[in-house]
């Protein structure tokens, strides 16, 4: 190498987009951090953007991979499928999941969450599918219908609809059960409908928001009992 292009390059400044990319790259540290190392490219993207930051998702890839960051995604645990006859109940939703306003459409499902102490524990989740906000949730030990039921009534007390809406759930026990028949149609408002058998891209919402809880923050850690369970989903869900 010659003498002038040695000093050349021990000269040479950055660019203004190696600059850029620079601070960019510590708002992505800065973020990845807070969200406890749970998002990947689109949420930091998305992240950025509010931040004032414009900039494409590829290139935040780019930079994500730079910085050797990735969200972590562990797959998640499926229970064995029920042998009993179900019979077939009416699709009013029929995915279509858009809505104009809120309480205009619910989606509903139970999710199961382990624990070291007690074992399986259960998460029953309602969904705006205008906010795509949580708006109702229970927790418990047993998956039976009250553990349903009581998720479903916290939304309504939140929520106080006023209107008619539609609840979509799947063919599961709890939500097919007399009980919650009963109370469905004791609120006068709300119209029930089901996923068809064996079918989870009926309730795609509800599924998506439970898989990105595991991946996000249950599989991530192990809950001694049923009680720290329940504190870790109350902070992922209200904060």
């Amino acid at each position: 190498m010659s003498r002038s292009s040695y000093y050349r390059y021990l000269n040479k400044r950055p660019s203004n987009r190696e600059l850029e990319n620079k601070k960019i790259e510590k708002e992505i540290i800065n973020i990845y951090k807070v969200s406890k190392n749970r998002y990947g490219a689109p949420k930091i993207n998305k992240s950025l953007k509010a931040l004032g930051i414009t900039i494409s998702l590829k290139r935040t890839q780019r930079l994500m991979k730079k910085l050797g960051i990735k969200s972590i995604i562990i797959k998640k645990f499926k229970p064995s499928p029920s042998k009993r006859k179900i019979a077939d109940q009416e699709n009013v939703l029929k995915r279509n999941f858009e809505a104009t306003t809120i309480n205009e459409k619910w989606v509903t499902d139970i999710t199961y969450i382990h624990t070291v102490k007690d074992g399986w524990c259960y998460l029953a989740s309602v969904m705006d599918l205008y906010s795509r906000k949580i708006i109702g949730y229970s927790m418990s030990k047993f998956t039976d219908t009250s553990l349903a039921l009581k998720a479903v009534k916290n939304a309504v007390r939140l929520q106080k609809p006023t209107k008619a809406l539609i609840l979509h759930s799947d063919l599961g026990c709890q939500y097919t059960s007399s009980a919650f028949k009963e109370y469905i149609d004791s609120t006068k408002l709300i119209t029930h409908s089901f996923s068809s058998k064996g079918c989870p891209y009926d309730n795609a919402c509800i599924e998506s928001f439970h898989a990105s809880l595991k991946k996000e923050e249950v599989h991530l850690v192990r809950y001694f009992d049923f009680n720290t369970a329940s504190l870790a989903i109350f902070e992922y869900i209200e904060a």
